[in-house]
């Protein structure tokens, strides 16, 4: 596929006004005071080589507006930054690509071309309008620690999309989260602090505690698990702990008072005090932290 085709098939997709129809090198968005966030997906990192090449487009399209759902954002538009290589592949992408805007009402604002040379980089940036805006570091000593969803179907996902046995609903919540733009909207005008969960329930729960200047202490009992997630890992103290490190969930973790209850489905999971750390709990007693909270990148060795 040459660039000129890739441009001519995003042309069908969901424009935004400002994209000029895709024949400039700018565009331009008049909506106010934007949230702007941008995710990076890279072959062997965040996706596997044999992930179908729509999911991936899907979940590059879903981690961003991810972040969006995470301030209380309307969805304004997408760039996208694509290296063209193989042409089946380059379709297959475009036609996960439709799917994905279509499905969260998100339009194409723009974005580059350039040639695929080795693995995979794609690169999206997601802008939100009127949003609440609450920051990670916002949790006051004495609120509690609220989730939404269920955390580990991602986590069990992958190990299924690399070759294991287990349901699609599992592998399907690998490689096409969900965003969770309605309850951000919900949430944020009330919550103390949120931020999505993409690394881990307990490293971003660490990370909150740590940008709120606190402590958070976590009831691993207390974190929801999928019906699928319990028939196929179990529900024992291991299971938990790979469920709350694996990364993926995509669900909103946030800060809310003791007193207040949330106005979407949510599960409480712990709450935070004055101090620093990240302490765990079930109904044994204290848990050893893990040596691994979640993920986290690193430079190549």
């Amino acid at each position: 596929m040459t660039e000129a085709e890739f441009i001519a098939a995003l042309r069908r997709m969901p424009l935004h006004p400002g994209a000029h129809g895709l024949m400039d090198d700018s565009a331009v968005i008049d909506a106010g005071p934007l949230v702007v966030t941008t995710d990076t997906l890279v072959e062997g990192v965040h996706f596997l080589p044999q992930d179908p090449p729509g999911d991936v487009a899907w979940k590059l399209v879903a981690t961003n507006l991810s972040d969006l759902a995470a301030k209380g954002a309307l969805v304004e538009g997408v760039l996208l930054n694509y290296p063209l290589g193989d042409s089946a592949w380059d379709h297959a992408f475009l036609d996960g690509l439709s799917l994905a805007l279509a499905r969260f009402d998100a339009r194409l604002i723009g974005g580059d071309t350039v040639s695929l040379r080795g693995p995979r980089v794609l690169t999206l940036t997601a802008f939100g309008r009127e949003a609440a805006a609450p920051v990670r570091s916002g949790a006051r000593a004495g609120d509690a620690l609220w989730v939404t969803g269920t955390i580990g179907d991602a986590g069990l996902g992958l190990a299924i999309a690399m070759g294991g046995t287990g349901p699609e609903a599992l592998r399907d919540a690998y490689r096409r989260p969900q965003p969770r733009l309605t309850e951000g909207r919900a949430l944020a005008p009330v919550v103390h602090a949120m931020m999505d969960v993409s690394d881990g329930l307990l490293i971003d729960a660490a990370r909150m505690a740590q940008a709120s200047g606190l402590a958070v202490t976590i009831d691993l009992d207390a974190v929801r698990l999928s019906p699928a997630a319990r028939a196929l890992g179990g529900e024992d103290r291991a299971a938990r702990l790979a469920a709350a490190t694996a990364g993926d969930d995509y669900e909103l973790l946030f800060a809310l008072p003791p007193d207040v209850t949330p106005p979407v489905a949510a599960t409480r999971v712990g709450r935070f005090d004055a101090g620093a750390g990240l302490s765990l709990f079930d109904t044994a007693g204290p848990i050893p932290l893990p040596p691994r909270l979640g993920f986290e990148h690193a430079a190549p060795r």
